[in-house]
């Protein structure tokens, strides 16, 4: 791991999703799945079941029965020829991954990996191989690998729904939301790298449609910098950690867009906690972070941990 190679990394976003449009734009990926398919199970580890667990909502408010669980886990769904299983690893040698795919390769369910790395363990036990098409992460860790598993996801979404979405389309623009953060860095770094530096840690809070952006956010403070981090879903945050804010010096991160998060920050303008918000403005919130096409909720979803990987890094950077 190179915090320097990392920044190198987050700053080649914007290119690595043109390709990925240009590709979307070409063909589907997904269109070798069978036709049938009523569940779908998602496997992964760390960043990769961040980005299931939302994309599993996602199916299940269309319709479709979908999990998203720990590859670790000693069991879950059995095979059946409508369950389409996709492994998701950015590596594709995820050993937890690799022993939860074992169960299922070679039939009846259908396998679909996700990776970014077509020659792997886990594109050898693939019925289809989906690639990311991120290139290759120097820094080693997983960032450009955790937008475009979001964005394949969203590509299933669609072929399985039938929605008709403009993916390429959509991650262009996610690609100008990306490439705005880092142009204009300069403008919102410093206050952001003030506001959450406290002496217990980062707390990060999102709507459960985009859990992961809390997820990953706080990952990346913990992989990097080393420092203590922790996600919470916006309105499970008053039941599980709102008696931080007594105690503790509170810096959080918000992703907004829940209609709990009001509830949220009157504990917050109680006690006297920082709260920056990347994307949309809250009342009595420390400060707020902007960037074009923000009030598109999957350019959101796509783009809004570039604010903590940013940071991360700078703090990175500083600490090595």
């Amino acid at each position: 791991m190179n915090s320097e190679l990392y920044l190198a990394d987050l700053e080649a976003k914007p290119a690595a999703l043109a390709t990925l449009a240009d590709a979307l734009a070409t063909a589907d990926p997904f269109e070798g799945l069978p036709r049938g398919v009523r569940r779908v199970l998602f496997l992964g580890m760390g960043s990769s079941r961040y980005a299931a667990g939302v994309a599993a909502l996602r199916l299940r408010a269309a319709g479709i029965d979908a999990y998203a669980d720990y590859a670790s886990a000693a069991a879950t769904y059995p095979a059946g020829p409508e369950t389409l299983v996709v492994p998701i690893s950015a590596t594709g040698g995820s050993r937890e991954t690799l022993d939860a795919v074992a169960r299922y390769a070679g039939g009846p369910s259908f396998v679909a990996a996700l990776t970014n790395t077509p020659g792997s363990a886990l594109a050898e036990a693939a019925d289809l191989v989906v690639p990311l098409r991120a290139g290759e992460e120097r820094g080693g860790v997983s960032c450009r690998t955790f937008q475009h598993t979001l964005a394949l996801l969203l590509a299933l979404e669609s072929r399985l729904t039938g929605d008709g979405r403009d993916l390429p389309a959509l991650v262009r623009r996610s690609a100008e939301a990306s490439a705005d953060l880092l142009d204009r860095r300069d403008e919102w770094l410093p206050l952001a790298l003030e506001l959450l530096d406290g002496p217990h840690g980062v707390y990060t809070m999102a709507p459960p449609e985009r859990l992961s952006s809390a997820e990953q956010s706080a990952l990346m403070f913990r992989e990097g910098p080393r420092r203590p981090a922790d996600a919470c879903e916006t309105g499970d945050w008053a039941h599980v950690d709102v008696y931080l804010t007594k105690t503790l010096d509170y810096r959080a991160l918000l992703f907004p867009g829940s209609r709990y998060e009001d509830q949220a920050m009157d504990w917050v303008r109680q006690r006297g906690s920082t709260v920056l918000t990347v994307g949309g403005d809250l009342k009595d919130a420390t400060a707020a972070i902007h960037y074009t096409h923000e009030g598109d909720a999957d350019v959101a979803l796509l783009t809004e941990t570039l604010v903590a990987e940013l940071v991360a890094a700078y703090w990175w950077s500083a600490a090595s």
